[in-house]
């Protein structure tokens, strides 16, 4: 099926859930939904999304879905969600869950690539993909823990007609460091890979949104919370060979992506929060009305008085 997000490639290809009677697949059951759901509606419910607050992104989606139970899943797929974390029955390792990791109501583990709950018929890439997958994901961890000293990493990867596509998955929560009481950062990178001139080289397509989020607790400021989400695009075309395969291409855009945006969050975002703040702010005292200047405050309103007076006599 489609994402419906601006510039997103096509998500994995998904069955039934356990729950649905006939077979259909997800893509006759998405166009399905989106008959029933107009697009106005689920127009408004985005609209209705950006202007909430970007910390209760779960709690606002939730009431919406109740409102809208037909655009569910355009919802699911369009609005970003700070990413959760699921344990791998098989291997025991953290994974992160997502849409593109989702088929029906269970979520594939990147290290044992299986499904939880079980799936029988559930998608799963191929043998060439899925080696690239678990490479992929030995790399990506290795990235995270230089980058982020801790949190959970996941990469997905699956078949497109021109090409494939993938989503490499950060995820790192913080608590009690001081100033910040609670603090996450959720970074979903989306990328679509297409090779031309017979393989010599590939075009890549990335998607990429954070979600940053801190809640600060401080006696000098009280509380205060900071959060929202940024996305941005970028394309490139590399060459493809032995000493730059797509892991390589992929990395190194990534990793130029979200270096970019992580000094634009505290460059522009935070730092210009904090300029606007303390121009708002004044720590010096205020104008003192000591007997002077309220004496010839009153003289001037007296004098106003008396004038209005001799005008209305007149």
């Amino acid at each position: 099926p489609q994402s419906k997000r601006e510039g997103r490639p096509f998500r994995p290809p998904q069955r039934n859930s356990g729950r649905r009677a006939h077979a259909f697949t997800v893509e006759v059951a998405r166009r399905r939904v989106v008959s029933m759901a107009s697009e106005e509606s689920i127009t408004a419910c985005l609209s209705i999304m950006r202007r909430m607050p970007p910390n209760k992104i779960e709690q606002n989606l939730s009431g919406l879905l109740n409102l809208v139970p037909d655009a569910t899943d355009e919802l699911l797929q369009r609005v970003d969600q700070p990413l959760e974390v699921a344990t791998c029955t098989e291997t025991g390792k953290a994974y992160l869950m997502c849409d593109y990791n989702r088929d029906g109501d269970s979520y594939r583990s990147p290290w044992s690539n299986k499904y939880d709950p079980p799936l029988d018929d559930g998608f799963l890439p191929s043998e060439q993909l899925r080696d690239m997958e678990i490479q992929a994901n030995e790399l990506f961890d290795a990235y995270r823990e230089l980058y982020f000293e801790g949190g959970i990493s996941s990469v997905y990867l699956w078949e497109l007609d021109t090409g494939f596509a993938g989503c490499f998955l950060v995820k790192k929560d913080i608590d009690d460091t001081g100033a910040i009481k609670t603090g996450s950062w959720n970074s979903i990178h989306v990328i679509e890979v297409t090779e031309l001139d017979g393989g010599k080289k590939a075009s890549y397509k990335l998607t990429t949104t954070v979600m940053l989020g801190a809640d600060i607790s401080k006696a000098e400021c009280g509380n205060t919370d900071l959060s929202g989400s940024l996305t941005r695009q970028k394309s490139r075309t590399c060459d493809l060979n032995v000493d730059h395969p797509h892991l390589a291409n992929m990395g190194e855009l990534i990793e130029d992506m979200e270096t970019e945006m992580r000094s634009n969050l505290n460059a522009l975002y935070i730092q210009k929060t904090r300029e606007i703040v303390n121009s708002i702010r004044s720590l010096a005292t205020g104008p003192v009305q000591d007997e002077k200047f309220t004496s010839s405050l009153n003289q001037a309103v007296t004098e106003f008085g008396e004038r209005k007076t001799l005008a209305g006599d007149q």
